[in-house]
């Protein structure tokens, strides 16, 4: 098993008065944080107690495809928003493996409930990657059927989403079903009144949910630290449920923890908190600037974990990947790049009119009214440049 510490915390100045630390009882000195991880940084294969898993070459492989293939996916999503092709864009760079491998635990008759960051969970579902693009481009409210794939659409409201999988977790248990439901947030989310609500809820309630908090070090600038004062995990304890804390950067340890508690919620034995301690190795949307508020030291020493690095050490080790295989997929990552470019150049405009459609089931007079003044204002414009070539022809005609 591999230890954790948590890093000591430096008071902290309020009003210019020193604040004396607090010191840890030996019971808190004796409950740090223990990370579940099955794969070392240097990809090497570590056994744990009470997680195991065992993988064929071939999942192994896939395993190393998803995440490659959703790295290129998301570079080539950021540099559209550099080029003014994508209003923004939430890079998911360094939480791959949180992402892949909590995604291939899940059933097709699981339930996703995603954040607007899960592109490799959104990968493992068969959402093609496109799809995802329009909300970031403006012209669409989300390019997939939820139900098709059981992967909601993205939440852009912090933390909301967990509420949304707790009720649909409830309903699944109402209705004898032994599929289970998963929501991802990030460690600022945690600090919501609706997760905490969802908490309460999933305990009281014994839902099959599975709540997967992708734990990368910061809630845009706010560091972990000044969120909470114990491992964020331990939080599951005061709900009546348990924590865990899994390497976030560990793609087998992550499928390992969150198949095991899949498997739990099936069994109807309620909840489960999984951490995924990771770290957004970019910034956290693309009108952030990361530089500001991080040491470049602390991103030099994550780096040195990445999932995808460590798990192509492992590969080579067991020569199980050879230069053939990733020369391959470096080929079906670009081909990727290049189809999702021209996917997104080529996505129509939507209609100016159509933001008035299912605002409610039934229509509204005033969403009427709202779109009859809104066709009139388009009109205006139509009529102008209609004015404006016809006295530009006369122009023409008098020369």
């Amino acid at each position: 098993m591999t230890v954790e510490s948590t890093a000591a915390r430096k008071p902290r100045r309020s009003s210019g008065t020193k604040r004396a630390s607090a010191k840890r009882t030996p019971q808190q000195q004796s409950s740090e944080p223990q990370l579940v991880q099955l794969l070392s940084p240097e990809g090497e294969r570590v056994e744990h107690p009470d997680f195991e898993i065992d993988l064929s070459p071939d999942e192994l492989r896939g395993l190393y495809r998803d995440m490659v293939l959703t790295r290129r996916f998301d570079a080539e999503a950021t540099a559209l928003q550099r080029q003014g092709e994508l209003g923004l864009w939430a890079s998911l760079l360094g939480q791959e493996a949180a992402q892949i491998g909590s995604a291939r635990a899940l059933r097709d008759d699981d339930y996703v409930f995603p954040t607007y960051r899960e592109h490799g969970v959104a990968w493992c579902r068969g959402v093609d990657p496109t799809n995802l693009l329009g909300m970031f481009r403006g012209v669409n409210h989300g390019g997939w059927d939820p139900s098709t794939n059981n992967f909601h659409l993205y939440t852009i409201v912090i933390g909301s989403q967990t509420l949304h999988a707790t009720g649909y977790a409830m309903g699944v248990a109402k209705d004898g079903a032994d599929s289970a439901v998963i929501a991802y947030f990030g460690d600022g989310a945690s600090s919501q009144g609706d997760v905490a609500e969802s908490f309460t809820f999933a305990a009281v309630y014994n839902a099959p949910v599975v709540f997967f908090c992708q734990n990368n070090q910061w809630a845009i600038s706010e560091p972990t630290e000044k969120q909470m004062r114990v491992p964020l995990y331990q939080r599951a304890q005061g709900y009546g449920f348990p924590g865990v804390r899994v390497d976030g950067n560990d793609v087998l340890a992550c499928l390992a923890v969150t198949r095991s508690a899949l498997e739990r919620a099936r069994r109807g034995e309620g909840p489960m908190l999984v951490e995924a301690f990771t770290y957004r190795m970019g910034a956290h949307t693309t009108s952030d600037d990361p530089t500001k508020y991080r040491a470049n030291e602390e991103t030099e020493a994550w780096e040195a974990k990445d999932p995808i690095l460590r798990l192509r050490r492992y590969l080579e080790r067991e020569g199980w990947a050879d230069d053939a295989y990733f020369t391959a997929l470096e080929e079906e990552s670009e081909t990727l790049g290049k189809r999702v470019r021209e996917a997104v150049r080529a996505m129509p405009d939507p209609e100016p009119l159509a933001i008035f459609d299912n605002v409610y089931a039934d229509g509204h007079a005033l969403v009427d009214e709202e779109r009859a003044q809104f066709a009139a204002y388009q009109a205006s414009f139509e009529d102008s440049e209609s004015g404006s070539a016809a006295g530009n022809g006369s122009a023409e005609e008098g020369k």
